[in-house]
């Protein structure tokens, strides 16, 4: 695991690299959509008292089910609800639910490392 500070410096030099590419997809632009998109969801009502529901969830041992629940969910429902700015509001949350059910993945592969 790396120490906060090789993380930073890694992150550093990540963003660097990232300025001299020219993105044909506007990937940096849409990071920093889905960014936008994850920080906002922290101050809504998802998150009040602190804690996600979200949270209570994977606490349960049901996270990544959940989390690739919704992704199905939203991708089925992409398109058919809505204005062309709700098309994209489902598109960002697929990706929040993707980086969460990651995030687990993440979490087990490293328990199972370790155990």
């Amino acid at each position: 695991m790396l120490s906060s500070q090789e993380s930073k410096t890694g992150m550093q030099t990540l963003k660097s690299f990232a300025k001299s590419i020219k993105f044909k997809y506007q990937e940096d632009k849409i990071i920093e959509q889905v960014l936008a998109h994850i920080c906002k969801t922290y101050t809504q009502h998802y998150s009040k008292d602190k804690y996600q529901a979200t949270e209570f969830i994977i606490d349960a041992g049901h996270g990544k089910g959940f989390c690739i629940g919704n992704v199905l969910k939203y991708a089925q429902r992409y398109g058919k609800k809505g204005s062309h700015e709700d098309h994209k509001k489902d598109l960002l949350k697929i990706i929040h639910y993707a980086i969460i059910a990651l995030f687990i993945h993440n979490k087990e592969g490293v328990s199972n490392d370790q155990g």
